[in-house]
């Protein structure tokens, strides 16, 4: 005989394991019955929720999830749009099921992702309204895991769960000052970013950002304690972009901030009248609000989404190589009740276009007399799998590139603008074009336009490559690898001398001499070199490969 009990903790509905007849109880809007038998192997047993028609339903039916997704991850897919009440996670089928506490906040919840869908370490998640009104678990590890797990959540949206190293007899409980690390900065994070990001968990006062011991770090206060500690809850140990700018987060021994300046380092949100500082432009605040909801990861498309064959989705980038949990919120107005939050997000934040486009750059101020579609190929390519590149035929100093994605296109643009290249400083935007077209049959363009798609060149192609973490700006000291055994150090200094530039420096791996750094006269030099070399043939079938280096020699 099993007995059934219920007990509620914190409203969230948690019930033993029930007679073998009721396990797959699926009874149209009646509560939805789940046990441990749902899981792991015996996972095919369970038929899955039928395809909903669409009516609103407090339960969530989430599909095609990660196989090494965990409970947390799933609850932050609710956690922006109100209080997540029940949690069951069917592992074996890569699927879960969400309830949350109103039918309003579903279905905020699943407006908004139909226009922008999650994605978790690469993996587009699919949602839609489950047929069941309510969801009841039983108490097998899985689910009690997930309970745990909502408990936790539960705790501290309602202030009841103290934090290690606060003392709980104090009546000011956690900080309200976080203190944020951000780890592996391959590209840049400003004050507003952070503000953007931190602010939809509550109103953030104040932020200064430094850097100490070679990393970029802040100091964030918002009103109260408990939105610093539901803050820290959610983001920290998530990436702000894709496998890069990780957020490691702890309460300061600081109660509050004193801001001096109004700045691009330092903001005091509740005094607009402080002075910028002597050396700081004036800000202007509208044009500060709307580069905050234009900067490239927070609302960019999914890195590298086209060379793994995934549409370019706006990812949510959740986890190990994706986003906040809260991103939701940090994207999205959602005061707005129902299916108006996701219109208005979508609209305020300029989808449409970036998801359409934005793949395309338009770079001017190019050197006529020695710009290529190849040097523009290999140049652009250490940032993103370029696709195409048609230099214009009455303009040759005006150029059109086309990236695997929107946001191989924002790093290109936010590292190599400004960059010189033959002289000349590079201009780089954004293209209102969406692909860059290739010329008519019959119609020859002297060979200024050429498609890519399937270069062996490309960096990026194979999902997890190491690329993807070596990406840094233009330096005066490359990166050589693939080098073969026979190939000494003369040789290389020689065959970068070549072109005329000036090997300043020269060093192989201790541990691995099939590579090597070289240090170039400048930057300048150094970028025409790795257009020059990269893929040179040294032979032994050994082609050199030339990245930017973030070492010095």
């Amino acid at each position: 005989m099993v007995f059934v009990l219920h007990s509620v903790v914190h409203d969230i509905a948690v019930g033993t394991k029930r007679g073998s007849d009721e396990l797959f109880s699926c009874v149209s809007n009646g509560p939805y019955i789940m046990s441990s038998a749902a899981n792991g192997n015996d996972s095919k047993k369970f038929k899955g929720d039928i395809r909903s028609p669409g009516i609103p339903s407090r339960v969530i039916h989430v599909r095609k999830l990660p196989s090494d997704i965990n409970e947390a991850e799933v609850i932050s897919l609710g956690l922006p749009f109100g209080k997540v009440t029940n949690l069951l996670m069917l592992k074996g089928k890569n699927q879960a099921f969400l309830e949350m506490n109103t039918e309003e906040a579903a279905q905020t919840m699943v407006s908004y992702y139909s226009s922008v869908t999650p994605v978790i370490r690469n993996h587009p998640i699919f949602m839609q309204y489950s047929n069941h009104k309510e969801l009841k678990t039983d108490n097998s590890p899985n689910q009690v895991r997930a309970q745990a797990a909502l408990q936790a959540v539960n705790a501290v949206q309602t202030g009841s769960m103290s934090i290690a190293g606060v003392d709980p007899s104090g009546v000011t409980g956690p900080s309200p000052v976080l203190r944020v690390i951000v780890e592996n900065l391959f590209y840049p994070v400003t004050l507003d970013v952070l503000h953007q990001i931190f602010s939809k968990f509550g109103t953030v006062l104040k932020v200064i950002t430094f850097t100490k011991n070679n990393q970029f770090q802040a100091l964030l206060q918002f009103a109260d304690g408990l939105t610093a500690q539901h803050a820290k809850l959610a983001l920290d140990g998530q990436n702000i972009y894709n496998a890069c700018c990780t957020l490691r987060i702890s309460f300061s021994k600081l109660t509050s901030l004193n801001v001096k300046y109004n700045n691009d380092k330092s903001r005091d949100y509740t005094r607009p009248d402080l002075p910028t500082g002597d050396s700081q432009p004036a800000i202007d605040h509208h044009a500060m609000a709307a580069a905050a909801f234009a900067t490239p990861g927070i609302i960019s498309a999914s890195p590298y989404a086209g060379a793994h064959a995934f549409p370019p989705a706006f990812a949510i980038q959740q986890a190990a190589g994706l986003a906040v949990p809260g991103v939701p919120g940090a994207l999205a107005s959602l005061a707005i009740p129902g299916a108006a939050a996701a219109a208005a997000a979508a609209g305020r934040l300029g989808f449409p276009s970036l998801s359409g486009g934005h793949c395309v750059m338009l770079v001017s101020n190019l050197n006529p007399e020695r710009v290529t579609p190849q040097c523009l190929f290999i140049l652009f390519g250490v940032y993103g799998d370029v696709i195409r590149v048609k230099i214009m035929f009455n303009k040759k100093e005006n150029a059109l590139i086309q990236m695997s994605d929107g946001t191989q296109a924002q790093l290109a643009m936010s590292h190599l603008n400004g960059q010189k290249l033959y002289g000349r400083a590079l201009r780089i935007t954004l293209s209102k074009h969406t692909t860059v077209q290739l010329p008519r049959e019959g119609h020859e363009d002297q060979g200024l336009t050429k498609d890519y798609s399937n270069s062996p060149l490309h960096r990026f192609k194979k999902p997890g490559s190491k690329n993807y973490s070596n990406i840094f700006p233009p330096s005066s000291t490359l990166h050589l690898s693939n080098i073969p055994p026979s190939v000494v150090e003369d040789d290389l200094k020689m065959l970068f001398s070549s072109s005329g530039a000036l090997v300043k420096n020269f060093k192989f791996f201790q541990k691995d001499r099939k590579m090597a750094l070289i240090q170039m006269g400048s930057v300048e030099e150094a970028i025409e070199s790795l257009i020059e070399f990269h893929n040179h043939d040294l032979g032994e079938n050994h082609h050199l490969r030339v990245s930017f280096s973030k070492s010095t020699i």
